[in-house]
């Protein structure tokens, strides 16, 4: 977790920030004038903790868009850092290379092996443009497949991670079957035997989020957002400039609300106050507990009957209406002959 020192801050979080500098001009005071302010410091912490717990309450979906993306946000990575044992990571999808966009392997959590799997932006200038910004090329989402069947292979349940702003979009990706890795994926992961949970940590977009996102269980960090299209790109297709990012946030509904009202996600697991920037060990916990819940809830479920439930979530998500019926429509079309 960064130090205050370090931190980098949003444009509305700037009130942390200036009791956060406040509390270090008075360190520094009492370091070098001798002065006893642990009071003042207390009640100042005290403050951020306020402000932080008031921070969410009433944010726009945009800004929920750009809390998704703090650089000081848990990764992938972190989570399973600071949730698991014995974590032991498996490379490669067996036919190209190893995507280091996409990372997986087995740990331990709570005493149970699970196979986690997820997307990985990296921390810094060198390992985000290593991770390729967590945008998996098709042999990312073919590792990943590789890895749930293994996780099928010894019974183990399976937990996607997802947290990227889409898979990746270049010619070469293209040209190695970026669309037909993605609909693989889906297609196996209805079908899998073991549970499988799937949470979005961070960024959940287009067929990158999907790819490992069909579960038993869907689940949405508080400040996170999952839609087809990132705000960006719908705002330059619209309206041909990045100008209308924040309309186009909005009227994605995008954020954890609006995907557990539309039926699309099963739950949403709170975040510490201010959002999983501000303390990694205990977004992790929480994340934990829910994780160890729903596994206990849905690991004696016998496999066809989960695989079956799997379908039937999915088969019914999305609204329509029908208008007649085909036997109808066949009847009109024979009587105007």
């Amino acid at each position: 977790m960064p130090s205050n020192a370090n931190r980098q801050f949003l444009d509305f979080e700037k009130p942390i920030k200036d009791l956060i500098d406040e509390i270090e001009k008075l360190r520094h005071a009492a370091e070098t004038k001798k002065i006893n302010y642990t009071d003042k410091i207390a009640e100042l912490e005290q403050m951020i903790l306020e402000r932080r717990r008031e921070l969410t309450q009433n944010l726009s979906s945009w800004q929920r868009v750009q809390l998704s993306r703090h650089p000081d946000r848990p990764y992938t990575l972190k989570y399973i850092e600071k949730m698991t044992t014995n974590f032991v990571e498996l490379f490669g999808d067996r036919n190209v290379k190893d995507d280091k966009a996409m990372v997986g392997g087995f740990a331990q959590l709570d005493g149970q092996t699970c196979m986690f799997i997820g997307q990985q932006k990296g921390i810094n200038t060198k390992t985000r443009q290593m991770r390729n910004f967590g945008m998996a090329n098709p042999e990312g989402y073919r590792k990943a497949l590789r890895l749930m069947r293994l996780a099928e292979k010894f019974g183990k349940p399976v937990i996607t991670l997802i947290d990227t702003p889409g898979a990746y979009p270049g010619l070469e990706a293209e040209e190695r079957g970026q669309g037909e890795a993605i609909a693989r994926n889906v297609y196996e992961m209805i079908r899998l035997k073991v549970p499988v949970i799937v949470v979005i940590i961070g960024e959940g977009a287009s067929g990158g989020a999907l790819g490992i996102g069909v579960g038993d269980r869907v689940y949405m960090m508080e400040n996170t957002w999952y839609t087809v299209i990132s705000p960006e790109s719908c705002s330059s297709i619209l309206w041909r400039s990045w100008d209308k990012k924040e309309v186009a946030a909005d009227q994605l509904r995008l954020t954890a609300d609006n995907m557990k009202g539309f039926g699309l996600v099963d739950e949403i697991i709170p975040e510490p106050a201010g959002g999983s920037h501000w303390d990694y060990d205990e977004a992790a916990q929480i994340l934990k507990e829910h994780l160890i819940k729903v596994i206990a809830e849905i690991k004696d479920i016998p496999a066809q009957d989960r695989v079956n439930q799997r379908i039937e979530k999915f088969g019914r998500m999305g609204f329509w209406e029908e208008e007649g019926n085909i036997e109808q429509m066949n009847n009109s079309s024979a009587s105007s002959e």
